[in-house]
């Protein structure tokens, strides 16, 4: 009995690893709404709250820089945005998660930073730049695809994550010193996320926390 009590609180331990969820803005296929779900994959988890990510704060950017936000209002199992009549070049925003406490990691703030990019927008016109706390960029050359994970602006270098290919398979990746992933030479939509871990102590909800964890996200479409 006490060896199957152990084995059930490593379980336990494990399973949110094995089941990591992250908040993803979504692009209805004519451009004009955005779905945002929490989820492993790009369809709405109908097991997970989304009452904790409702107060994700979204922002419309059209390609000549004019920025506008977005209301998201909660749904059944996600958020639903209306971009208005100007289709944007992309949205992105921030939405802070909670604490995560584990006896083998520090306690860490969680914040997810979620992104899409809209009519195949690669590079400088797909990118937020300093005032994003960290984005995930899609730049396409010679046919293929690689994610670029900022910080205010500047690369970051190591940062680990993975990337969800058109084909539906997943790939894990970790940015170069310029922090690019590898590339990828598949047409159609990719799912990303990139964590870039800030040192940073604080206090949230009167609990207290040594450090932030990023969650970039990204939806693109490579063409």
């Amino acid at each position: 009995m006490h060896r199957t009590l152990l084995a059930a609180v490593a379980a336990l331990t494990v399973a949110p690893l094995a089941s990591a969820h992250f908040v993803f803005v979504v692009p209805a296929k004519d451009g004009k709404t955005v779905q945002v779900v929490f989820s492993e994959d790009l369809d709405p988890d109908a097991d997970v709250p989304i009452e904790k990510i409702a107060g994700l704060k979204l922002t419309a950017v059209t390609a000549d820089g004019k920025s506008a936000p977005v209301a998201c209002k909660k749904a059944e199992h996600c958020l639903t945005g209306d971009l208005g009549a100007t289709a944007p070049a992309l949205a992105y925003g921030s939405v802070t998660y909670g604490l995560m406490t584990r006896k083998d990691t520090k306690p860490a703030l969680l914040v997810y930073h979620p992104k899409a990019v809209f009519a195949g927008a690669t590079g400088k016109p797909a990118t937020v730049g300093e005032q994003a706390v960290v984005e995930v960029v899609p730049v396409t050359a010679g046919g293929k695809t690689k994610f670029q994970l900022l910080a205010a602006g500047k690369p970051v270098a190591d940062a680990e994550g993975s990337v969800l290919k058109p084909d539906g398979s997943k790939e894990k990746v970790k940015t170069d010193k310029d922090g690019f992933t590898t590339a990828f030479d598949a047409i159609g939509r990719y799912a990303v996320w990139l964590r870039h871990t800030e040192a940073r102590a604080g206090e949230h909800d009167g609990k207290k926390y040594e450090e932030i964890k990023h969650y970039a996200t990204l939806v693109a479409d490579a063409k």
